[in-house]
């Protein structure tokens, strides 16, 4: 599967962006998604998650209660909303495809898109 995330930019702290991964081929909604991040000099982290089913997510402690997954298969897209952007969000957004049991690490991901960047201004 090909990924294609798109919706990065630059927002004031305490906005809101809403980054969408588009996914081609039609076994998408057999894939659990996930979207980490990476900062200048820091390593890739685990941002969100859902599952193929859509019934179960996983959030990073950072951003839990600030940022929402979600997919539409008839669409072959997943989301994350993110609200309350803070400076700290700033980084490279990556989604990443997942055959197997929903996962935390991007070791377990199979399929990676490009990139999108965000940039939270204080």
């Amino acid at each position: 599967v090909q990924l294609q995330a798109s919706g990065g930019g630059s927002v004031q702290a305490g906005g809101s962006l809403r980054l969408s991964c588009a996914a081609s081929g039609r076994t998408f909604s057999r894939y659990n998604m996930g979207w980490f991040r990476q900062a200048p000099g820091k390593e890739r982290e685990f941002v969100a998650a859902i599952n193929w089913s859509g019934g179960s997510t996983r959030y990073a402690d950072s951003v839990k209660g600030r940022f929402t997954i979600s997919r539409d298969s008839a669409k072959n897209s997943a989301y994350l909303q993110m609200n309350s952007l803070r400076s700290e969000d700033t980084a490279v957004y990556y989604c990443a495809a997942d055959h197997g049991t929903i996962s935390v690490y991007a070791l377990a991901y199979d399929y990676w898109g490009q990139g999108t960047q965000v940039t939270v201004s204080s």
